[in-house]
């Protein structure tokens, strides 16, 4: 059986010339001068919680599931399915009932529409029930 030849990861040679070296920099403005504790000074919106996140809509659903009831929560923009994993298992947490993400929306068991509103609104989100 006949072996690959092995690639060398070493770094191999060194570059022979500069690529920049043809570059004309006669013209450029100067970099402005940064003041580092300026910027440290400066509060970050990030850190502080969102308090208006938008709306998200509240159902309460039983078609398709053989009977059961379902809370499904749905609309959310600009938060990432990380994010809504972590709120499900919160909501999960709290309601003693099981859950799911599924396509963007999620997913508990049973009609648990006020702890869940309870939730959402402590996160920063808007919940609004809509449907049946």
């Amino acid at each position: 059986m006949k072996e690959k030849p092995r690639i060398p990861v070493d770094g191999g040679q060194a570059l022979t010339q500069n690529p920049f070296e043809g570059l004309q920099l006669d013209g450029l403005p100067e970099a402005p001068a940064s003041d580092t504790n300026e910027i440290n000074q400066q509060t970050s919106k990030r850190r502080q919680p969102n308090k208006n996140r938008g709306r998200v809509d509240i159902n309460r659903q039983t078609a398709h599931r053989g009977g059961k009831t379902v809370t499904v929560v749905s609309g959310f923009v600009g938060i990432s399915e990380a994010e809504k994993e972590q709120l499900a298992k919160q909501m999960q947490k709290q309601c003693g009932t099981g859950g799911t993400v599924k396509e963007g929306r999620i997913e508990i068991q049973g009609d648990r529409r006020p702890e869940i509103a309870q939730i959402l609104t402590q996160a920063g989100f808007r919940p609004v029930f809509a449907g049946g």
